[in-house]
């Protein structure tokens, strides 16, 4: 898969067809798809040093983010 991206493209959660990001968005509320965004947040922060690719957990940590913000801002418009 040439658009393989280990942040924030990774090669097994693309093989249906459909991001997974996106299928939990649009399973989930908008409040509850924020949670998610920053449980995930947490998880990457907490772990960047225990698992051996800390500049890529935290590259994952700002996706998260990234994803949180662009939530909340549709949540407020």
């Amino acid at each position: 898969m040439s658009d393989y991206d280990p942040v924030s493209k990774p090669m097994h959660y693309a093989l249906s067809g459909i991001e997974c990001i996106d299928y939990i968005k649009e399973r989930l509320t908008p409040e509850e798809f924020k949670g998610y965004c920053h449980g995930n947040l947490i998880k990457y922060q907490h772990r960047h040093n225990y698992k051996g690719k800390p500049i890529e957990d935290m590259e994952k940590a700002q996706y998260y983010l990234v994803k949180m913000i662009d939530s909340m801002r549709e949540m407020h418009k």
